[in-house]
């Protein structure tokens, strides 16, 4: 009785989600599991183009023979990329194919890891960090003012397809918070980049979003032009020659 009861309710909530937006499940971070649809679904033939499948080769040359599954976090990226920046589920079975496991072992590492994404994203995917070094800075500003500036929800595409925001957890950079990262799918796995834009302001990713707009390339890593890389603004003000020896320690004997 208990086990028909949880069955008929499960079916209840599998068709709550059949029928919800599907801008409301969009990403890695949305509940870990698939719901066939008219674009997304196993029956959609999908494999790796002819430059790929030699990216696949030289990915593969770098693990033992009967160690292939290792390689299914780099063959899940360059699938994406191929994809445009997500992976259908037909994409993860092409990869399990390569690795020679079964599919669920693909779905475990595509669904775990919040860069891998399980809807289409714009040509640009701004991901802006979230962690408490950036929160602090104001990353949440900067959210906002890349939302309102699309005219979109987090996770959603723009009309034109060329922009997407999302969340990322740390990238390292904490020096340089807050920060963005731009996932250029634009030109397919052969033009792919990944870079990351520090020191922005909410006036300043706006800028850049225009500029992206336009096609036009702009340097990455700090948008303060008073800093150099992580140093501080106006210059070093410490370190600024070599350190002494300590001066109790021969070093010649060492």
């Amino acid at each position: 009785m208990l086990a028909r009861l949880a069955a008929v309710r499960l079916q209840e909530i599998r068709q709550v989600f059949r029928l919800a937006p599907q801008t409301s499940r969009s990403f890695s971070t949305a509940l870990n599991y698939h719901i066939d649809t008219p674009d997304n679904n196993p029956d959609l033939p999908w494999e790796f183009s002819a430059a790929n499948k030699e990216k696949v080769k030289e990915i593969l040359s770098h693990y033992p023979s009967n160690y292939k599954q290792s390689a299914v976090i780099p063959l899940l990226d360059l699938a994406q990329q191929q994809q445009g920046g997500w992976l259908p589920v037909s994409a993860m079975n092409a990869v399990a194919k390569v690795i020679e496991v079964a599919p669920i072992r693909v779905y475990e590492v595509a669904t775990f890891y919040s860069m891998f994404n399980r809807s289409p994203v714009g040509k640009y995917h701004l991901l802006v960090c979230g962690t408490t070094p950036c929160m602090i800075r104001g990353s949440r500003d900067i959210e906002d003012a890349l939302l309102k500036h699309l005219g979109v929800k987090r996770n959603e595409v723009t009309k034109d397809g060329l922009f997407s925001v999302g969340e990322m957890e740390c990238m390292g950079c904490c020096v340089n918070a807050p920060m963005i990262t731009v996932a250029d799918y634009s030109n397919g796995s052969e033009g792919y980049t990944y870079n990351y834009y520090e020191d922005v302001t909410p006036k300043r990713v706006i800028e850049i979003v225009e500029i992206l707009r336009n096609g036009e390339k702009l340097p990455p890593g700090t948008q303060n032009s008073r800093r150099i890389k992580s140093g501080p603004e106006g210059g070093n003000t410490t370190l600024l020659s070599d350190p002494k020896p300590p001066p109790s320690r021969d070093l010649d004997a060492c």
